[in-house]
């Protein structure tokens, strides 16, 4: 029930943010709340390639561990991710890149509800702030490998 939509311009190219982003194995080292990733397996489907990854999400006193369908699509620079199992109702994520003059312009969109309607309750309070906060993660990243 609760979704956030956020486009940002940034100093880097749309290659660097999706390859960023699309690096699910390395969210422990920079995004908070993000306590593990596991990526279950790979597999190319010509013009994409569909992940499925574990992530465990641990907040306050919640640890939760979530799996997610990620469908990576290189040539239009764009990211899709869509639930498994876990602690959701459901989750849908997205990202897109595009290039424009000085950088590329990142659009992030998600929209998700949990099952725990307390764990709701608490992320619901937050919920802006919290979406907030993991896309200027995903900037000092890039910021941290790319220069800027």
């Amino acid at each position: 029930m609760p979704t956030h939509t956020e486009t940002r311009k940034l100093p880097y190219s749309a290659q660097q943010m999706y390859d960023l982003v699309a690096d699910v194995a390395q969210y422990p080292q920079f995004i908070p709340w993000c306590a593990a990733a596991r990526i279950r397996k790979t597999t190319d489907r010509g013009d994409n390639t569909l992940m499925e990854a574990d992530l465990v999400i641990s907040f306050k006193v919640f640890r939760e561990r979530f799996g997610s369908r990620v469908v990576l699509w290189p040539d239009q620079k764009k990211i899709d991710t869509e639930y498994i199992d876990g602690p959701f109702k459901y989750m849908k994520s997205d990202w897109q890149f595009e290039d424009v003059d000085g950088g590329c312009n990142v659009r992030f969109y998600v929209d998700f509800e949990f099952k725990n309607a307390i764990l709701q309750g608490v992320i619901g309070v937050v919920f802006n702030e919290a979406m907030q906060r993991i896309v200027r993660a995903f900037e000092r990243r890039a910021n941290e490998l790319y220069g800027q």
